[in-house]
């Protein structure tokens, strides 16, 4: 997701006005869409804008984006905050995401002279030192002018134990698909005769040196409806891809199929895993003859990793198996041959409880070191991490002792040591890197950014509200130490709610990487942030998700609109000054609940965006999310989708508060078209409207920190601008 300048569509003000009266006209070609529709192809006036490419709608976006420049980044605020955000996404003491593959630990890194990045290494030891010597291994910004196409990193993987076969994968403009090369880490360049893939939405996992698992793009019959591969193949090394045998073929309808092997000290296991829906896969063990065979699993079970041969597997909901009943988010471990009833050594071995959810502490992820099983949890929203050690035939729980009151993420485990880095931080302590030896797991501290904002100055709490069913909803504030109850001051509520996204306390003050920009741009200057942990997340585990699921869905708008108002009862804030943002589902998280209660808001922050919830299904990957929303072309779900779906449901003269829309044209996961039409169709029905639509970024939406920097800064000058205090006797905002 890079590039050196973004790509801006700010007109000079004589093409400007060109572009807008050719949109203008264009646009009078459609009928106004005056009343609520039905949502059909027939009757949206908008569908146009669903031509990603097209010059008609790329007109369209060039003149919105340029009247958005016009309109904020013209003021003095955009400045300020700009500078303050781009300074601290470029810090050179922010920390290193780091990922430990042998002797090597290596980090993507983005700054003024790296915009779209470089792909780094150092030891351990030279990561201890205040300035670590890093040694490049390939620099995307000069690999992009070299070959003259817009390339964005997506990683590196390389086959354990001795990490001397990698491929790499580059997207070209930042979207979901990528290319994939094979790449020597020893001659730092590329394999001329190695794995090689054209751009597309493939799946690849290394089987060993000779060969690959992989899920090609061979043509539109060989992917599913989603848009992802439909066939595991075994690619062998110096073979086309048109030979590759066939391990398994799903069906059109799954939303995808992948192979991988399963690495441990006691064997490895290869399996491939149907993705028969977003959130229920088939698991096969592909035993030595290349033979599947199909593990006896409930849909919803994640096979994740393989400790001393068995395999690691995190339950979602309560199983019956016999005569033995494993609950629902907790953590086993279990023989291969346990689960399947066909192939050699069936029916053998064992099925092991190693951890369990209670009802505040709930397992978020699971992955097997050398002397045990790291296993993250969430207690009430705060981050906690332990490890279970086998002892004879039951498992010991050892608390690795971190920081409370944050996020706690395991960033990485060396497959052949055990040793482990975990990444801890909080909405006003800056992100802390610790190493986690196998061999002695006390967490010893390698590297703390420096802080953008004084954190002292701010207090941190958590509030409940009563959501319209009577349910008790979380959610974190952090507001200036002391602060006056008296409803005067602006606040920013970031929420998701869906997929099982938990939202945890962060530096950044949401899911995205900002690197505690929003504490200066925001925090900072007198605002109030909100972190809003609603349903359909995964913040007390699987039940809470489902909370929020197809017929549920309402329930995510019902527990955000419970916080919103419970701040205003708690005189934080009011009306005029409460901001609410949310990207992707929680774009759409933002749109329904704008329109649901447009008496609560003072002003929308809306990312990339789901908004027809009539076509989703039919755009991009919409096809493997309808288990998570329900399929609108089943009348009686439609039934539950349709009271808040936000295309369908805008109308004038509800007073919707003023929105800000941000997206990448090259988004290939949420359809651009989306946030689009739902722009588009509130300008006409006289709502205040900003737009803007970056060139590159795919979902992220953005791809250097210049066009992140850039985007942060038009979001808070939109806030700003419309939230500040107003003083007695005048109609401009006191801007801080």
């Amino acid at each position: 997701m890079i590039l050196t300048a973004p790509p801006r569509f700010a007109l000079l003000p004589g093409l400007l006005a060109a572009a807008l009266a050719a949109v203008a006209l264009a646009a009078a070609e459609e009928p106004s869409p005056t009343t609520v529709f039905a949502g059909t192809d027939a009757s949206d006036p908008y569908l146009w804008l669903e031509d990603v490419d097209g010059e008609r709608a790329l007109d369209w976006v060039r003149a919105h984006n340029a009247a958005t420049e016009k309109e904020l980044a013209s003021q003095p605020l955009y400045q300020e905050l700009r500078r303050e955000a781009k300074a601290a996404l470029d810090s050179p003491s922010r920390l290193p995401a780091v990922q430990q593959m042998g002797e090597w630990i290596y980090n993507f890194w983005k700054d003024d002279r790296h915009p779209r990045g470089i792909f780094r290494r150092t030891t351990l030891e030279e990561l201890r030192k205040a300035e670590p010597a890093w040694e490049t291994v390939l620099d995307i910004d000069e690999l992009a002018k070299r070959e003259g196409k817009p390339w964005v990193f997506h990683g590196m993987n390389c086959l354990p134990p001795e990490h001397r076969e990698c491929y790499v994968s580059l997207s070209p403009g930042g979207g979901d698909a990528d290319e994939v090369r094979e790449f020597d880490p020893v001659k730092l360049a590329f394999e001329p005769e190695g794995f090689a893939v054209p751009t597309a939405k493939t799946a690849i996992a290394w089987r060993d040196a000779g060969s690959v698992f992989l899920g090609p793009d061979l043509g539109p019959e060989s992917l599913t409806e989603s848009g992802y591969p439909r066939t595991v193949r075994l690619w062998k090394r110096g073979t086309p891809i048109a030979s590759a045998s066939l391990l398994f073929e799903g069906k059109a309808d799954s939303v995808g199929v992948t192979g991988f092997r399963l690495r441990s000290s006691g064997g490895d296991v290869d399996l491939v895993a149907d993705s028969r829906t977003f959130w229920e896969s088939d698991y096969y063990q592909v035993l030595s003859d290349d033979s599947l065979h199909k593990l006896d699993l409930p849909p919803t079970a994640q096979v994740n990793d393989a400790f001393g041969g068995r395999l690691l597997v995190l339950l979602k909901d309560d199983w019956q198996r016999g005569g033995r009943k494993f609950a629902r988010d907790s953590v086993l471990l279990a023989d291969p041959g346990a689960l399947r009833t066909t192939g050699e050594g069936a029916g053998g071995g064992d099925i092991d409880v190693v951890a369990e959810s209670t009802a505040s502490e709930i397992v978020q992820a699971a992955v097997a070191s050398k002397s045990g099983i790291l296993v993250s949890m969430l207690d009430n929203v705060r981050g906690r991490l332990y490890r279970y050690e086998p002892a004879g035939t039951k498992w010991t729980r050892r608390r690795i002792a971190l920081p409370d009151n944050g996020q706690v993420e395991l960033e990485s485990v060396d497959a052949g040591s055990g040793d482990a880095f975990v990444k801890f931080e909080s909405f006003v302590t800056p992100p802390t890197l610790y190493y986690v030896a196998d061999r002695d797991p006390v967490p010893v501290p390698v590297k703390q950014q420096a802080p953008t904002f004084d954190g002292s100055r701010f207090e941190v709490s958590q509030h409940w509200a009563r959501s319209a069913d009577g349910t008790r909803v979380p959610y974190f504030q952090v507001a200036p130490k002391g602060m006056k109850l008296d409803g005067s001051h602006p606040t920013h509520i970031f929420s998701y709610g869906g997929f099982r996204n938990a939202l945890l306390p962060s530096y950044s003050g949401s899911y995205e990487q900002h690197y505690g920009a929003y504490g200066k741009t925001w925090l900072g200057r007198g605002g109030v942030f909100v972190l809003a942990n609603i349903r359909g997340g995964g913040e007390f585990g699987e039940a809470w998700h489902q909370g929020a699921v197809k017929a549920n869905h309402v329930h995510a708008y019902e527990d955000f609109e419970a916080v919103a108002a419970d701040l205003i009862a708690r005189k934080v804030t009011s009306k005029a000054h409460l901001g609410i943002e949310g990207r992707s589902n929680g774009g759409l998280l933002v749109l329904a609940t704008m329109e649901r209660r447009p008496d609560l808001y003072g002003a929308v922050i809306c990312g990339s965006p789901l908004a027809d919830m009539r076509r989703y299904h039919k755009l991009l990957a919409g096809a493997s999310w309808v288990d998570e929303f329900g399929d609108p072309d089943k009348p009686e779900e439609w039934a539950w989708i349709a009271p808040w779906s936000p295309y369908q449901n805008a109308q004038p003269g509800k007073g919707y508060p003023p929105i800000f829309f941000y997206l990448s044209t090259r988004d290939d996961r949420v359809h651009p078209g989306h946030a689009r039409k739902m722009a588009a169709r509130l300008e006409d029905l006289g709502y205040d409207v900003s737009y803007y639509e970056e060139i590159e970024g795919g979902h992220g939406a953005s791809v250097t920190n210049e066009q992140l920097a850039h985007r942060l800064a038009l979001s808070y000058t939109h806030l700003w601008t419309r939230l500040a205090p107003k003083p007695a006797g005048t109609a401009a905002a006191a801007l801080p």
